[in-house]
């Protein structure tokens, strides 16, 4: 299962896309933690806590999208979002989740408010891609899907990236001795071969 997903604000035009019809069908299949039912209103709501606070990303939208040719059950999607909750850290905070199908394709989508309502603070979420990715390679293995190249790929990348960044790598100051190496050299010689002048 892909697992994508992003800070955002614009809760009005978040709702608007969610309800869309272009979609065969569209269920609204769970609003928790907002004083409405209603999924635009649930968004609204989340604009209008923020308004407290400093944050203008104060939702973090999910897409799942499953396999091409997986019947994926709603109980399967319900544990993916939980697990997803809680590697982000945004256990209990208020949610909406809705389900799309199109062309015979069904997929998933989820919303939180990131707003704590007892802090007026945002979750902080560090490192929601790479979160996300190692997640989505979990679901695949454990439901025996077959992983996409990309995705089975991207952990040895990433890793190689991560090395990388972690100073594992010759350092600038190794580059510059190894540039300048060969001028050293050519200098060392030319004082061998000069011919000194007596002092006056």
């Amino acid at each position: 299962m892909i697992l994508v997903g992003n800070q955002r604000g614009g809760a009005k035009d978040l709702a608007l896309h969610l309800l869309k019809q272009e979609n065969e069908h569209v269920e609204v299949h769970e609003v928790r933690g907002f004083a409405s039912d209603n999924l635009m209103a649930a968004l609204n709501e989340a604009y209008a806590i923020s308004r407290a606070t400093h944050c203008k990303q104060f939702l973090f939208s999910l897409s799942l999208n499953p396999p091409k040719h997986e019947n994926v059950s709603t109980e399967t999607f319900e544990q993916a979002i939980d697990r997803a909750e809680e590697k982000l850290g945004l256990n209990d905070q208020p949610r909406a989740i809705v389900f799309h199908e199109k062309n015979g394709r069904r997929h998933c989508h989820a919303v939180w408010s990131r707003i704590k309502l007892d802090e007026m603070k945002a979750v902080q979420l560090s490192f929601s891609k790479r979160r996300l990715i190692d997640l989505s390679r979990e679901l695949f293995l454990e439901h025996g899907w077959t992983m996409p190249e990309g995705l089975r790929h991207s952990h040895g990348r990433d890793r190689a990236i991560s090395h990388w960044r972690n100073g594992n790598r010759p350092s600038a100051l190794a580059k510059t001795r190894s540039k300048l190496k060969p001028y050293f050299r050519n200098a060392g010689r030319s004082v061998k071969h000069r011919t000194l002048l007596p002092m006056h």
